[in-house]
């Protein structure tokens, strides 16, 4: 769209939102969803996380940083699917693997206020994100800018934040439930982020 945002509307097929969902459904197997926390207060988040990759991104009273096991079950995060990693091949032009794979789960009253992904070293490197199931209103806003704009994302549109966008803040306003029919009647709406965490060794 412009300054390193880009949508790419329906770049999955319903087949291939499909295969996504299984491979995001045997990653929650090994690593089942969990509520994290705020920093400091405590306060529980509306929506649900996991992770897959070497590294996973954690929020408790302690604060926001990345962590080699899953918080609860104290086990290493499973490996990124090839489904997914494919897509950071496709469109990131980064010279080195994703290393956090974070997967949100949306219920109907779920929210994510504005925010910066800003806990990593390798900010040069994109941040991809797609969506599966329920639409959701997408709100960004520019680092340095005062307003804010806003679109709906449907199941299968990818979002990439890079070069200015990269630090842009950005969140979700609303769920539609009831949008989608990928995860049946109980609904909802998966986000999967792809992040490089650490600087490359070369």
């Amino acid at each position: 769209m412009r300054d390193g945002l880009a949508l790419y509307r329906g770049w999955f097929s319903p087949a291939a939102q499909e295969n996504l969902l299984r491979d995001v459904s045997a990653v929650v197997r090994r690593a089942p969803f969990y509520r994290p926390r705020m920093p400091g207060s405590g306060r529980p988040f509306s929506v649900l996380m996991t992770c897959a990759g070497p590294l996973g991104w954690v929020a408790d009273v302690c604060g926001y940083r990345y962590h080699r096991r899953h918080p609860v079950q104290a086990t290493p995060w499973p490996p990124i699917p090839a489904s997914i990693l494919q897509l950071w091949r496709i469109l990131s032009d980064y010279p080195a693997p994703p290393e956090c794979c974070l997967i949100n789960l949306y219920l109907a009253h779920a929210r994510m206020g504005l925010h910066q992904d800003c806990d990593e070293e390798a900010m040069e490197a994109p941040v991809l994100s797609l969506s599966l199931g329920d639409t959701a209103t997408f709100r960004v806003r520019l680092e340095g800018e005062r307003k804010s704009r806003s679109w709906r994302l449907c199941s299968g549109d990818v979002v990439v934040m890079s070069g200015a966008a990269r630090r842009s803040f950005h969140g979700i306003d609303r769920i539609f439930p009831g949008s989608s029919r990928l995860f049946g009647a109980a609904g909802g709406r998966i986000n999967i982020t792809l992040r490089r965490v650490t600087l490359p060794a070369d």
